[in-house]
């Protein structure tokens, strides 16, 4: 059984965003690779934008529980998703090399 975090309604992609973020920025931050994962997002962020977009635009998914404010023509959820995610890529794939354990 999984739990049902729908209880934040219109927060709850918001709410997932900001929890994955704080479990990436730590695992980051252990590892010394603040900067490495930053330059990973700016690489991949305007191409995720891109994908993004198109994919909202063409209707591939529909995005019930969020906020509903959006930015440059989608939601902030979806920002946020494109810089968490990489981030939590590099957290984890540096924390697994982590030279210094």
């Amino acid at each position: 059984m999984r739990p049902d975090i729908s209880v934040f309604g219109r927060y709850t992609y918001l709410l997932t965003e900001v929890v994955w973020g704080t479990v990436a920025l730590g695992l980051l931050a252990r590892a010394g690779a603040l900067r490495r994962a930053a330059a990973t997002v700016v690489a991949l962020y305007p191409i995720a934008y891109v994908w993004d977009w198109y994919t909202l635009e063409i209707g591939v998914f529909d995005i019930k529980l969020r906020t509903g404010r959006e930015l440059l023509g989608i939601p902030v959820e979806e920002h946020l998703f494109m810089v968490v995610v990489p981030s939590l890529v590099v957290a984890i794939h540096e924390t697994l090399h982590d030279v210094r354990s």
